[in-house]
């Protein structure tokens, strides 16, 4: 299953330290955007649904690192 989770950061800058930061992530294959001026990014990635979503929340922990909150 696909699933889409978009974030929201301070400036432009962090957003792309953040997509930075996932192109060679080693918890799951995504695909990032950004979107929204710069400030935000759209992260897409597939989950086999055989459990806890493990990406998410690994997403989730390295957004808030770098100030990025789930929107």
């Amino acid at each position: 299953m696909k699933t889409e989770i978009r974030y929201r950061f301070e400036t432009s800058q962090v957003a792309n330290r953040f997509v930075h930061v996932l192109k060679d992530w080693p918890v799951n294959q995504v695909k990032t955007r950004l979107f929204n001026g710069g400030d935000s990014v759209k992260v897409t990635y597939e989950y086999d649904e055989s459990g806890f979503d493990y990406t998410s929340a690994e997403l989730d922990d390295l957004a808030e690192h770098h100030g990025g909150k789930e929107v």
